[in-house]
């Protein structure tokens, strides 16, 4: 392959491959790694001249896969073809050797994509956005973001998100860089969902809060409104969740095995209120939109939840009226009703332990109020 051939492979796949592509919609509340970072993030490393933009860890229960077939499960707007393309031209990497398209992934395998130019990076401007902090210290400060707010810079909003904010509010503390990977956010939530966010200020915070992350002690609670009667007071919901096949800007869940990763969520019925349903849920992974797939998964789509198809009239009745209650529900809730309610964790360097609960945002309040008032004075 000539050089020019693989500079318009290389080109193609910065814009395919990199980060210009994953919008905040693909960085939701995620496990970090042992070293702090959300899976397919890192430090830039140079090796024979090539940069990493990517790097995955095959799971424990992987069986034998292609690995284009395993790449493209994992990648937001790509192709087989892309990768095979990518591997002929020497760019995807297993352990740190070069393979085909044709090898077969194993457990435990290290894949990582390398290219022949540093990843895309967009500095972090300071902007002047509000933050709600519900907490501050040298060490951290837990932020109640509100919908809307992407987290962080990326393809479609290079401002106007968490990190600018964070960026301006920490703009006259010398020690803190808000480009360096090792502090900062330490998980993440989709754009639309509001909610609880914990912020590393030095980078022993950010790899204590980390390993907290990983190992799976943090609380986490979230409120949701639902379509349907959930019936079960409480429930578990456990399927493997990974990118669709079928619409690639959509996760879904998976037969064991066959794709995705592993992921349960615990839930708790708080109100029933006609067709819609309140619940708690409580994360034991964190997968991309891991509570809007799984509700989705058992029948209970999230309240207006444009992703995933929230944003149709899922249960009710066919009256006029009845329609035109629901739209005013969308109207004053117009994003999927998903709130990061509670967030508990072990202070980094005091080891206190630490809870902090953000209550319902007014839209998610009014949107409940609406629909009790529904069942209050049902007449259609």
């Amino acid at each position: 392959m000539d050089k020019e051939m693989k500079k318009d492979i290389a080109d193609d796949l910065r814009f395919t491959f990199g980060e210009e592509e994953n919008t905040e919609e693909f960085m939701s509340d995620e496990e970090l790694d042992e070293n702090g970072f959300a899976e397919g993030e890192g430090s830039e490393i140079s090796e024979n001249g090539l940069y990493e933009h990517f790097r995955f860890v095959v799971d424990k229960g992987q069986k034998l896969l292609r690995i284009d077939k395993y790449l493209v499960d994992r990648m937001m707007g790509t192709s087989r073809n892309r990768v095979q393309n990518a591997a002929d031209a020497g760019y995807i990497f297993v352990n740190g050797i070069p393979v085909k398209s044709n090898y077969k992934v194993k457990p435990l395998d290290t894949v990582t994509i390398m290219l022949d130019r540093p990843r895309y990076e967009t500095e972090i401007t300071p902007e002047d956005i509000p933050l709600d902090i519900i907490y501050e210290d040298d060490h951290l400060m837990v932020v109640n973001k509100q919908p809307g707010l992407v987290v962080h810079p990326g393809f479609g909003n290079y401002h106007g998100t968490l990190l600018n904010a964070i960026a301006f509010h920490m703009k006259d503390h010398p020690d803190y860089d808000v480009d360096d990977p090792r502090m900062g956010l330490v998980h993440r939530i989709d754009k639309d969902t509001s909610g609880l966010l914990v912020i590393a200020k030095t980078p022993e915070a950010k790899t204590h809060l980390g390993l907290q992350f990983f190992n799976k002690t943090t609380k986490r609670r979230y409120t949701a409104v639902v379509w349907g009667t959930v019936e079960d007071d409480n429930g578990r919901i456990e399927g493997h969740i990974g990118r669709s096949l079928k619409d690639r800007l959509q996760m879904t869940v998976f037969p064991e095995g066959d794709h995705g990763k592993s992921a349960v969520t615990h839930y708790h019925v708080r109100e029933r209120l006609g067709y819609v349903s309140v619940v708690e849920c409580v994360l034991e992974t964190g997968r991309t939109h891991q509570i809007r797939v799984h509700m989705k998964h058992i029948g209970h789509t999230l309240f207006n939840d444009t992703r995933y198809g929230g944003q149709e009239i899922l249960k009710g009745t066919t009256f006029a009226k009845y329609k035109q209650f629901v739209r005013n529900c969308f109207d004053i809730c117009p994003r999927q009703a998903l709130h990061a309610q509670t967030l508990g964790f072990v202070h980094p360097a005091t080891g206190e332990e630490m809870f902090f609960e953000a209550p319902l945002p007014d839209d998610m309040v009014q949107l409940i109020e609406r629909w009790r008032g529904y069942v209050a004075n049902r007449d259609i």
